[in-house]
This record gives C-alpha cells, sequence and structure tokens, in this order.
C-alpha cells in the first residue's frame, strides 16, 4: 500500500487537520501518497445557504462517512467531536493522535476577560452546551446565536456583531491564530464538549492493513480519555441540542473525566466527577453518566 485517499470537508480547519495525519502517516510510512478528498457536507451546503436550523449531530460526516462505506476512499479525518457515537456499520476509528488543547477560550474585542465583561455583554456562540455554561456563569449575557466557521466568527466580532465569542482552543491553534485568544476558560467554568480538541480517522473494519497502518499514529491516552467521554455521551443518550459536556484525561495512572448535563438556558446544571484506577473507558463514562442521572440529569433530559 502506498497510496491513500483521504477523505475530509473543505473548510481550513478541517484541511489544517487532515494535513496534520498527512504529516503523521509520512513520518512512519516516509514512501506513502496521499491524496486529499474534499466532500462537501450538508453542513457545509447548509452554512452556504445561510441557513440557521438546528444542525444534527451527522451534519459534518455523514457524506464523507458515505464515501468511505462506498470505498470512494481509503480514510475518513474528521474533528472527533462531530462523530456520532454510534458509528455506521462497518466503519471504526483506527486511530486517534494525541489530543490537542481540549479547552474553549474567550475572544474579545478589548481583550476583556470572562468575569470582566460589562453587564449585558453580548457573546456570540452556536453551541447549546456553551451557551448553557455561560448563562449558568453570568445570568446577565445576552447570548448571540453565531455560525460559521472561525474566520466567520472573528469577522463578526471585527464588525460588532457581538462583544465577545467563545471558540475550541484547538482549532485555533491549528489554524495558527492563538493571537486572538483573550483568555483559556477553565474547565470548571467551561467543560469541553466530548472529543474537543481530538482527531477521529476513520476506515472501514475490513481494512485490515489500513488500520494495522493507522494504529502507529494512535495515541493510546488521548483515545482512553475520548472513549471514556463518548461512553458518557452514548449512555445519556442526548442529542446535539443537549447541552452535555465532558472531559478526560489520564493522570497518575488513573482515568479522570468530569461531566456536566444541564439545561439549554442554565438555570438548572448537573455535574461530577470520578478518577478510577480501572482503565476501561467505557466502564469509567458509564459510571459517570449513571452518577449524573441519579443526581438529576434525568429530568433535565426527559425535559429535553
Amino acid at each position: 500500500m502506498n497510496r491513500l485517499l483521504i477523505g475530509t470537508r473543505g473548510s481550513a480547519l478541517a484541511l489544517a487537520q487532515t494535513n496534520e495525519i498527512v504529516e503523521a502517516l509520512k513520518r512512519i510510512a516516509p514512501g506513502i501518497h496521499c491524496d486529499i478528498v474534499q466532500i462537501r457536507t450538508k453542513g457545509d451546503k447548509m452554512h452556504e445557504q445561510g441557513t440557521t436550523a438546528q444542525e444534527g449531530k451527522s451534519m459534518y460526516t455523514e457524506e464523507i462517512e458515505d464515501a468511505l462505506t462506498a470505498e470512494k476512499i481509503d480514510i475518513a479525518v474528521h474533528s472527533m467531536k462531530d462523530l456520532t457515537t454510534d458509528l455506521p456499520k462497518g466503519l471504526v476509528i483506527a486511530a486517534v493522535p494525541e489530543r490537542l488543547n481540549p479547552r474553549d477560550v474567550l475572544i474579545s474585542k478589548n481583550k476583556t476577560k470572562l468575569d470582566q465583561l460589562p453587564g449585558e455583554a453580548r457573546v456570540g456562540t452556536s453551541s447549546p452546551r456553551r451557551k448553557a455554561q455561560l448563562s449558568a456563569r453570568r445570568g446577565d449575557f445576552e447570548i448571540v446565536d453565531m455560525h460559521g466557521n472561525v474566520d466567520t466568527r472573528l469577522k463578526k466580532l471585527e464588525r460588532g456583531e457581538c462583544d465577545a465569542i467563545v471558540l475550541a482552543a484547538a482549532g485555533l491553534i491549528r489554524l495558527k491564530l492563538e493571537r486572538n485568544v483573550t483568555e483559556y476558560l477553565s474547565p470548571d467554568v467551561m467543560l469541553p464538549a466530548v472529543g474537543q480538541g481530538a482527531l477521529a480517522v476513520e476506515t472501514r473494519e475490513s481494512a485490515s492493513e489500513i488500520r494495522e497502518l493507522l494504529s502507529k499514529i494512535n495515541h493510546d491516552p488521548t483515545r482512553k480519555a475520548v472513549d471514556a467521554e463518548r461512553a458518557f455521551a452514548r449512555r445519556l443518550g442526548a442529542d446535539c441540542r443537549t447541552p452535555i459536556a465532558a472531559y478526560a484525561r489520564i493522570e497518575a495512572r488513573k482515568l479522570v473525566i468530569n461531566g456536566l448535563v444541564a439545561t439549554p438556558n442554565g438555570s438548572m446544571l448537573v455535574r461530577s466527577r470520578i478518577s478510577s484506577e480501572d482503565l476501561v473507558p467505557e466502564k469509567v463514562g458509564q459510571e459517570l453518566a449513571e452518577i449524573l442521572l441519579n443526581k438529576g440529569a434525568t429530568a433535565i433530559l426527559e425535559a429535553a
């Protein structure tokens, strides 16, 4: 195998992520040739048309996974947080490279930090998870619905459509736009999305040679952390409109995971943290979900 067709979205961030994987593959297999295949997804088309309807969890992955299943591409590169917790039949996540900073960041016009923003400040985000946590932190904020890619959101901030925006740190790092960051938000303030900062390299379950190659760029601590977060989300059964968050990591040979479930307006928010020497991600993620369900998340999810 000396040639791979790699499917991805055509956004600047998606291409940066894919080139990251290409470089990793070339380091372990110097003779390999990688062709990037750009695929327009429902989410891309929606934004091109200016549509702001609620996005489904597979809006940015379905067409790419269809191409993978049809063997039009050999592997697919996704932002982990865009992937559904249950993959299409016959597809597997073959590698999860080392995660970048999973935190969210605040970018404000005058470099004003979150807690110093004025009363009724307009904060832009389209994420239910971010909206809920911002409202829980500062009930006086006006949350402005903010769609589009990173560059689009930065331009909206520059035009004065809001006073600040919240974005994922990893996207800014990959696009070399860290200079714009006002503040890296603590997970205690803004718990990240499931899989945030991580990439998923997906292929067909039957592609044993490709899976073997991709296993060499897998980062086991990141994989365990992300698998725990995804198990947490899977057990909750929440959709993309429900504010949930999780952040797992390996600390002192233990798998530590924080999780959160909230109402959209942040008026009800339950969170918890567990630390386990049992490094079985599925078990740890499900255990945290059960704790939150027993603390009140069941009522929140049923209301949603």
